[in-house]
């Protein structure tokens, strides 16, 4: 696949993208409010803050909007709907999402929705957002997630065989924002999601707060999900550049034909608000290196007029 993406693609914040049955479906943090809406003759009989919408293609570079995956009434929470990801599990889909600053999972037959829950719980007490899975080759489940008080920080949890909960919380923090490009605005690292790539662990986090043009992306790296992992040397692998700034918040997949696809976010084009941010997506792949583990690369952020 090239990477002539006309970025952005649409708005939309924190993208993941699924691919099911040679259809691709994106699912993302919608912000608009009514009157923006309005103003610019889009359909204002629902509000974004009601559920999580649902995107489908064929190439992944034109998109039609489906409808909600999952709406308020249906899940947790009552606003802030942020952060969705899906996984295909052992014939269900089920989704991950952040509202009211809790993480909830809801479940569905198709990845387009709805998405439901049966029993509506928290998955945790604790303030949390940004929850994203991975599932380890002796099928274990963990949790990827940020821990918000004190500036944003990353952890994980492995989670119950049947996804209803999180079976154990590890305490140790896997990344908080401490190296100088990741403390520009604010003490925070957000968005984690996982690659394994030749038995080692490859956490992608944002760091910086996202009205910031310096939010960016960066990885480190473990041989156990657990860790400690440790940083790349050449972080942050996706910054601003040109007229895309405040790029992050990520999620990685495989296309139908085998290219390594990265999706992101990026900052309005208007100067005086980054929001709504923007869904952007680029090729990426594992470049070899002599000496170390191979190097994680995304081919951006860049955009062909």
């Amino acid at each position: 696949m090239d990477n002539n993406f006309k970025n952005p693609i649409m708005e939309g914040a924190d993208p993941f993208v699924l691919l099911y049955e040679n259809k691709y479906y994106m699912y993302s943090t919608t912000e608009r409010d009514k009157a923006l809406k309005a103003a610019n003759d889009f359909d204002t009989s629902c509000d974004e803050g009601d559920g999580i919408f649902v995107y489908r293609s064929d190439d992944l570079k034109n998109w039609e909007r489906l409808g909600f995956a999952l709406t308020k009434g249906d899940s947790m929470g009552e606003k802030w709907f942020w952060a969705p990801e899906v996984l295909e599990y052992k014939g269900k889909f089920y989704m991950v999402y952040g509202s009211e600053e809790h993480m909830a999972i809801a479940v569905a037959d198709h990845p387009a929705g709805p998405f439901t829950q049966k029993e509506k719980k928290w998955l945790r007490e604790g303030r949390s957002i940004d929850g994203s899975f991975l599932v380890d080759d002796d099928g274990t489940v963990y949790l990827y997630y940020v821990r918000l008080g004190g500036g944003n920080k990353i952890f994980v949890a492995k989670l119950k065989d049947d996804l209803s909960g999180i079976e154990e919380e590890y305490e140790d923090c896997l990344i908080k924002a401490e190296e100088p490009w990741e403390t520009v605005d604010c003490l925070v690292a957000e968005g984690p999601f996982v690659l394994k790539h030749k038995g080692l662990y490859y956490l992608t986090y944002s760091c910086n707060h996202t009205r910031s043009v310096d939010y960016a992306m960066g990885y480190a790296v473990s041989e156990s999900p657990l860790g400690p992992f440790k940083r790349y040397e050449g972080n942050p692998i996706l910054k601003k550049t040109g007229k895309l700034v405040g790029v992050g918040h990520h999620s990685f997949m495989t296309a139908a034909d085998g290219t390594l696809i990265c999706a992101y976010h990026c900052h309005s084009s208007n100067p005086d608000n980054f929001r709504p941010r923007m869904t952007c997506i680029n090729t990426a792949q594992f470049v070899e290196r002599e000496n170390g583990e191979d190097i994680l690369v995304v081919n951006g952020p860049y955009t062909v007029e």
